[in-house]
């Protein structure tokens, strides 16, 4: 196992542009590191719906065409992924004025910056000059925002305040000239960032998330270990439609039959989930009985909760999905979160991060790593699975059948795709 970063680690400025070293990433470790980077499928799939009148008919699923058809993954760039909130990065990864990173959103980059106040700002990572990018890598610090190319030079707020050989620019209007602004919120800590200008607020979106689990999250959260939510280039790559990834994150069902693991360490039958119309949350309890695996029996006697949370979240597992693709898991012993950016129509990067508390005992980190560690096993059978399900949709003539009321939260978010991209249908 890879030693812990327990304190706040300055934005990672290699891995952008560097893909991991093996040595850097567990799955190139004989007993995985599993701290170096998430495993974003980890527990995806843990979750399950108990029957309730609101998810009595869980709605159709979506047909094939919406997971194969690159005119449909071209118009969810501009319908869904423009027009919705993404996660970006903590607020850890941006820890003073000055201190700046670029994500992808909707095959844009956009860049983050905390200003002077303290406060964030959001553009598109484009010189307003010729169109150079403007930050290539994590920066922990600066005044302004310089182009790399003729010098363009840009207040954090984003505006123009100079131009090498000023004079021999005709009509350069600096007013006009500004950064393009993009919207951006901290919610439970983590920054999102909206390309459109008129969308209502993520926390008055998302209203009742906050209160269920913001004692999990928030700004005081730390990092762990290396990977980080903004780096693209750095992440897995899992051979599946962005939604195929989602759909598993939002269903149990299929934890009998595809992990053994899960189902000696949670209890199944206690699933719940409270499906929301701009998220959906689910809680698993751990069972009593101890599991016939090591290391789940392990984690199951040692189990201990995060400085500022309850004994009555020592052993219940909790996950968030915030529409369309914002994935986070909220542990006793860590928070992992992670999004879905389709790279094609058929492939997906989950990028990611693990989170802590200052002053987490030796108890709960040794539980951190031990649940990490499930989570790869849980990850890769995913991986698996989700591979699978893209190649069978691709079959020509297919089409899904029912779906049970346990994938409920899959029905609903079927429903929020499909109602987005109305109109757009080949």
């Amino acid at each position: 196992m890879q030693p812990e970063a327990e304190a706040p680690a300055a934005p990672a400025a290699p891995p952008q542009h560097e893909p991991p070293r093996p040595e850097e990433n567990p799955r190139h470790e004989e007993n995985p590191g599993p701290e170096e980077s998430p495993g974003h499928a980890g527990h995806a799939g843990t979750t399950a719906d108990r029957d309730s009148p609101r998810q009595d008919d869980p709605g159709p699923a979506l047909a094939a065409r919406y997971y194969t058809d690159p005119d449909l993954a071209s118009a969810e760039t501009r319908h869904i992924f423009a027009r919705s909130w993404q996660i970006v990065c903590h607020e850890s990864d941006l820890p003073g004025p000055g201190a700046r990173l670029a994500a992808t959103v909707a095959n844009r980059e956009v860049l983050v910056v905390r200003i002077e106040d303290g406060s964030l700002a959001a553009h598109l990572n484009v010189c307003r000059h010729r169109g150079t990018r403007l930050v290539t890598r994590p920066e922990p610090s600066g005044k302004a925002i310089r182009c790399p190319y003729h010098g363009w030079t840009y207040k954090l707020d984003g505006r123009l305040i100079g131009a090498p050989e000023a004079r021999q620019i005709p009509c350069l209007d600096k007013p006009k000239l500004g950064l393009f602004s993009v919207r951006v919120e901290s919610f439970l800590g983590f920054v999102f960032v909206n390309l459109d200008q008129d969308a209502v607020p993520l926390a008055e979106q998302c209203a009742g998330l906050a209160e269920a689990v913001g004692h999990y999250a928030g700004t005081d959260l730390v990092p762990v270990g290396r990977s980080r939510i903004h780096d693209l280039e750095g992440a897995e790559v899992q051979h599946a439609n962005w939604k195929v990834a989602v759909d598993n994150y939002l269903e149990g069902y299929h934890v009998p039959v595809a992990h053994p693991g899960l189902m000696r360490l949670l209890d199944y039958q206690s699933y719940t989930s409270e499906i929301s119309e701009a998220y959906t949350l689910f809680a698993s309890p751990l069972r009593d009985k101890p599991s016939s695996n090591w290391a789940e029996r392990l984690y199951q006697r040692i189990a201990a909760p995060m400085p500022g949370l309850t004994e009555a979240d020592r052993r219940v597992w909790r996950y968030a999905v915030i529409y369309p693709n914002t994935l986070i898991d909220f542990y006793p012993d860590h928070v992992l979160a992670w999004t879905a950016i389709p790279t094609a129509v058929d492939r997906v990067a989950v990028p990611g991060a693990f989170y802590t508390r200052r002053g987490t005992g030796l108890r709960t980190r040794l539980a951190r790593r031990l649940n990490i560690h499930i989570g790869w096993i849980t990850n890769d059978e995913d991986a698996e699975l989700v591979a699978r399900a893209q190649k069978g949709l691709s079959t020509p003539g297919f089409e899904p059948g029912p779906l049970s009321r346990r994938e409920s939260a899959v029905g609903w978010f079927a429903g929020r795709v499909r109602a987005d991209l109305d109109g757009v249908e080949p």
